[in-house]
């Protein structure tokens, strides 16, 4: 038999080895988390720890609601199926987002966990389509498109792609998939389709405002914003692919002082190090660092250094970093 239950804060929904949990998280915000593995998880991938908010829940034998200000997550379960769908409304009682049902015959799960070696799940979440809605956010990817609506896009973070998948919509709300996992996100007009390679559990925060900039407010509060830039980097920037050795960097420096154009950071990108992973200078290139720095100072130019992830077998680092699992 499924319940649906106030657990703690939380409105919590349990069936055929799901567990729904429904949770305030910061004002007019919910934490919405699912899994078939047990317990829901507290993973802290890019929530932060917000204060408790008193959530209002109200059960009834096939429908639940919980209310935190000005959202109400409203809980369906079918009568014959006893499985649950998700809608979400703002304090007008207008729908924000729900999900897309489970098409009749077709009898679809709308939170689908399928099994995969190792004992993750490839997930899919899917929701119901305005088609008449706007969508904005998500990162930087090579397109020009402001409105991702109708756009499919990959969540994984490559050379000039930075997926970062909160997307704010013109309905009221805004959505953050908080998942690491690789996948996909689909913005169609007939449905929105969220997918993860390989998870433990569904988890996403939502929020509901008046205007944009009281949604993107909660999204800070959420997880955080960032610093306020430094003076120095406010001005022009100097970067090319690529300075080959400290004289080349310096040459370039010299001459825009020389001419009397002010430059704030000059940007030293990749290979200044000997292998990939080894995290300082190459000495026959770059024989002093720290006067090339001081040079720079004094003509007022702060230096930044590319740093990639990658890691060579030949690394001074390599090993080090394999025994440590890094």
């Amino acid at each position: 038999m499924y319940t649906m239950n106030q657990e703690g804060n939380a409105l919590v929904y349990r069936w055929d080895g799901e567990v729904l949990s429904i949770m305030p998280w910061g004002e007019n915000s919910f934490r919405v988390r699912s899994t078939v593995l047990g317990e829901v998880e507290d993973t802290d991938w890019a929530l932060l720890p917000q204060e408790e908010t008193t959530a209002e829940i109200h059960v009834e034998e096939y429908t639940a609601r919980i209310t935190n200000g000005k959202i109400t997550a409203e809980l369906t379960v079918d009568s014959w199926s006893h499985y649950c769908d998700i809608a979400f409304y703002n304090q007008k009682g207008e729908l924000l987002l729900k999900e897309a049902g489970k098409g009749g015959a077709l009898d679809k799960k709308n939170r689908f966990f399928k099994p995969i070696i190792g004992g993750d799940y490839r997930l899919t979440v899917t929701f119901a389509s305005n088609p008449k809605e706007k969508l904005y956010g998500m990162g930087q990817y090579q397109q020009d498109i402001l409105n991702v609506k109708n756009c499919n896009l990959e969540l994984a973070h490559r050379n000039s792609q930075a997926s970062v998948p909160f997307v704010l919509s013109d309905l009221g709300y805004g959505f953050l998939w908080h998942n690491p996992a690789i996948g996909r996100v689909s913005f169609a007009s007939n449905t929105t389709e969220w997918y993860a390679e390989s998870t433990k559990q569904m988890d996403y925060w939502i929020t509901a405002g008046d205007t944009p900039d009281e949604i993107e407010q909660a999204y800070g509060r959420a997880v955080g914003t960032a610093p306020e830039m430094p003076e120095y980097g406010l001005g022009f920037w100097q970067c090319k692919l690529r300075y080959w050795n400290q004289e080349d960097l310096l040459s370039v420096a010299r001459e825009y002082h020389r001419r009397g154009i002010p430059v704030d950071v000059i940007v030293c990108d990749f290979f200044h190090w000997p292998r990939m992973g080894d995290y300082r200078f190459d000495e026959e290139f770059f024989p002093d660092p720290d006067a090339m720095v001081k040079e720079l100072k004094e003509m007022g130019m702060e230096l930044m250094v590319s740093v990639w992830p990658q890691v060579d077998l030949r690394s001074e680092n390599y090993q080090e970093m394999k025994q440590k699992g890094l």
